[in-house]
């Protein structure tokens, strides 16, 4: 098991999957407690707390919601709508950022032609995409990054350029692979961020709520990476 800390694993969960948990709980503020039974354990209450308030939310909502929240201490699940395919947005990046880890532990091993994170990359004009906030702001042709400073810009701002530069070079058919390998069958990687063109011919980037905590619980407990590159990646996103 990973030693990590409790709430930068919870942080971690609520950036990168379709768990809104915190926003509920912050809803939740100043609410009456609900009217405890024998038996009745505090996460008891805050869980019957919660499934109310995810009904209340998919009430009001102008759309389908989907959600998918597992508590990683006692294997308790929340879901609505978890196994209904969702465009992906951001969060296919987690899976971007998996096979990155994934590779750079077989370069460690001796692979050769894997994708490491000390690689260096040489920024390029032709990189840029819209919400690129960082990489918008480097010397195109002089600024040098590593893979390492991708992967952060990516996760640490959602960067779209740098998401866009590993995608590249960790490959698309890789990453599907690797989520095929963890046994999510729906969860795809189809284009690059902000490829407006693939979108409208309907190559999305999709992913069910099920199947993001399904990746999250398996890296958490090093189904995906060795149990080093399991700490460095969850560090990575905290």
């Amino acid at each position: 098991m990973v030693t990590t800390n409790k709430h930068e694993w919870t942080r971690t969960i609520r950036t990168l999957s379709f768990a809104i948990l915190a926003a509920l709980a912050a809803s939740a503020l100043g609410e009456p407690k609900p009217e405890a039974t024998p038996g009745d354990t505090g996460t008891d209450l805050l869980w019957k707390k919660l499934e109310t308030r995810v009904e209340e939310i998919a009430a009001r909502l102008d759309g389908v919601m989907g959600v998918a929240i597992l508590d990683l201490s006692d294997g308790r699940v929340l879901l609505r709508n978890a196994d209904r395919v969702f465009p992906a947005a951001s969060s296919i990046k987690l899976a971007i950022l998996l096979e990155l880890y994934r590779q750079d532990q077989e370069a460690r091993a001796g692979a050769q032609g894997k994708a490491k994170l000390d690689d260096i990359y040489a920024f390029d004009p032709k990189d840029l995409v819209e919400d690129s906030q960082i990489m918008a702001g480097l010397t195109p042709g002089v600024t040098r990054v590593t893979n390492r400073d991708l992967a952060q810009f990516m996760v640490a701002v959602s960067d779209n350029a740098a998401a866009n530069i590993l995608y590249d070079r960790v490959g698309r058919d890789n990453v599907n692979a690797l989520l095929r390998g963890l046994g999510l069958s729906k969860t795809t990687l189809r284009r690059k961020m902000m490829d407006i063109a693939a979108a409208r011919r309907g190559d999305e980037n999709v992913a069910t709520p099920q199947e993001m905590i399904r990746l999250l619980e398996a890296i958490y407990k090093e189904k995906a990476l060795n149990k080093q590159s399991t700490a460095e990646f969850i560090k990575q996103l905290s």
